[in-house]
């Protein structure tokens, strides 16, 4: 399994594509005008307290004040609230809370007007950036991710990934953790810390400790609302959430990005530090690594997979929903419930890749093909789960229902990806399916039309001249391509007459076959 991150810059944003054996698996974007990131942690002033929601507003500097729920104080909250008094008020200096006494924890079913008043400085952090009408969603549990450990203060909890399996290896990284965690904080063990080294750790949590008390100097002078910490940027971020030693190549087209990149990979593998490479060709980024070309067939109404197979994805208010279509399949003297699981399982593949990549959330309920064998429902069922094992997004998985339907839910932090892929149409009225998606809807019916068999005259293709000219142009040539997958030759004939993308199949009698 080869990974690939590209990177493209643009004058005031920059698109990360991350890519899983040359398919595009997730897609993201910084843009500078971004006050409120995940992980941010912000010096914010109490609005108003509400007893009936059990939960405050917060002025954060958003248009919308942000929401804290009671659940989402944290048990340390008096602690926190005493701390910032007394260094916003100056009277401490000392940021290593080594010596900070901590206050008793609040009632976990405690209500907000006791620990909270109008008017009172908290930090907090965002954990859900602002989506549609709402402001973002914070939390005053603050925690620091690093590479290999998360920093939480004002605790004195160690806690290891569920993702790691070994009891033993569980067992070391805690006394590890145990030997090298400064007094006054609790460490959450990532998944990828899994084998590494005490120097490697000590390393990271150094970092994170840096970062806290560089952060407290600011709250000092810091005014209400301000940011007194920020996520790393975002290239930063997702290498350090998802990098690892099945990397082969970081990509970027930007130079200044080029060495930043460089240099956090240098810190924090850097035996890896060659991958990264910049791009300085004249082809655009994405269009060499064929990701402007995926985006187009991605992010539309209609997904397509393999085999003639196909997707329809809705999005209402409430839900997504997806529905599984076979398409005009062939079915090779398989019989209908094994077509169906075939059709099923490229799906269920398709479906955890579109999640990641368009980070859809919420409630998500899938229309897989009816089956029905116990035995298939669960091989459905268990291939789904494994194929979602990689989406760092919290999400659960319900078994198929009486209906054949698979509901998820799944935790959305940020807006959802939407990409526009219908174009103006250039003879006007209305829009049209981007251009691009051209050649894959002729190749797919190409493969339809074979396989039905329903031809015996050979089989014609009339086409637009320039659609024409790029079908037979240069070596490999796609017709050429059609040849050897097929074995049947595609007579193409240029129309005049055609609009750019009309294109009809007939055979040498003349007779419509698509």
């Amino acid at each position: 399994m080869n990974k690939e991150l590209i990177v493209r810059s643009g004058s005031s944003d920059v698109d990360f594509a991350l890519l899983k054996d040359g398919k595009l698996i997730e897609l993201h974007k910084e843009e500078d005008s971004s006050d409120f990131a995940v992980g941010d942690i912000m010096l914010a002033k109490i609005r108003k307290p509400v007893s009936g929601l059990n939960a405050a507003f917060v002025n954060v500097g958003y248009e919308k004040d942000a929401f804290l729920h009671y659940h989402d104080l944290g048990p340390k909250l008096p602690s926190l609230l005493k701390f910032i008094k007394r260094v916003s008020t100056g009277k401490l200096k000392d940021f290593s809370l080594k010596d900070f006494p901590f206050e008793e924890d609040i009632d976990k079913n405690g209500s907000i007007i006791n620990v909270l008043k109008s008017n009172q400085s908290i930090l907090v952090q965002i954990v859900k950036e602002p989506i549609s009408t709402k402001g973002p969603r914070i939390s005053s549990e603050l925690s620091i991710a690093g590479r290999y450990l998360v920093l939480v203060p004002f605790s004195d909890r160690i806690s290891v990934s569920q993702k790691i399996e070994s009891k033993e290896e569980k067992d070391r990284l805690k006394r590890l953790v145990q030997s090298i965690r400064p007094k006054g904080f609790g460490v959450i063990v990532r998944t990828v810390a899994e084998g590494k080294k005490v120097a490697e750790l000590d390393k990271d949590l150094h970092n994170l400790y840096n970062r806290w008390i560089a952060m407290c100097k600011k709250i000092h002078k810091a005014g209400h609302p301000s940011k007194v910490l920020s996520e790393l940027n975002r290239a930063a971020s997702i290498l350090r959430d998802v990098f690892n030693d099945s990397f082969t190549g970081i990509y970027v087209d930007d130079e200044t990005l080029y060495y930043q990149i460089k240099d956090y990979v240098h810190e924090i593998a850097p035996e890896k530090e060659s991958i990264v490479k910049l791009h300085d060709a004249r082809n655009p980024i994405f269009e060499k690594y064929g990701i402007e070309r995926q985006i187009k067939t991605s992010f539309g109404k209609t997904v397509s997979m393999s085999k003639g197979a196909y997707l329809v994805i809705e999005h209402t208010e409430a839900l997504h929903v997806i529905d599984v279509n076979s398409g005009n399949r062939s079915n090779k003297a398989k019989s209908q419930e094994e077509t169906a699981l075939e059709v099923n399982l490229i799906a269920a593949s398709e479906i955890a890749r579109q999640l990641r990549l368009r980070d859809m959330g919420g409630i998500i309920v899938v229309d897989f093909i009816d089956m029905t064998r116990q035995e298939n429902r669960k091989k459905l069922y268990d291939h789904f789960r494994e194929e979602m094992k990689e989406d760092r997004a919290k999400h659960k998985i319900l078994p198929p229902s009486k209906f054949g339907l698979i509901q998820i839910t799944r935790q959305r932090v940020r807006p959802e990806m939407n990409i526009k892929t219908r174009e103006d149409n250039p003879n006007g009225g209305g829009e049209i399916e981007a251009p691009i998606l051209i050649i894959d809807k002729i190749s797919a019916d190409l493969e339809k039309i074979i396989q039905s068999k329903s031809f015996k005259n050979g089989v014609v293709l009339n086409v637009h001249p320039f659609i024409a000219a790029y079908l037979t142009k240069g070596f490999p040539s796609i017709r050429s391509k059609w040849f050897l997958e097929h074995k049947k030759w595609v007579k193409i004939l240029p129309r005049d007459a055609y609009t750019y993308l009309e294109y009809r199949f007939i055979d040498k009698k003349g007779t419509i076959l698509s």
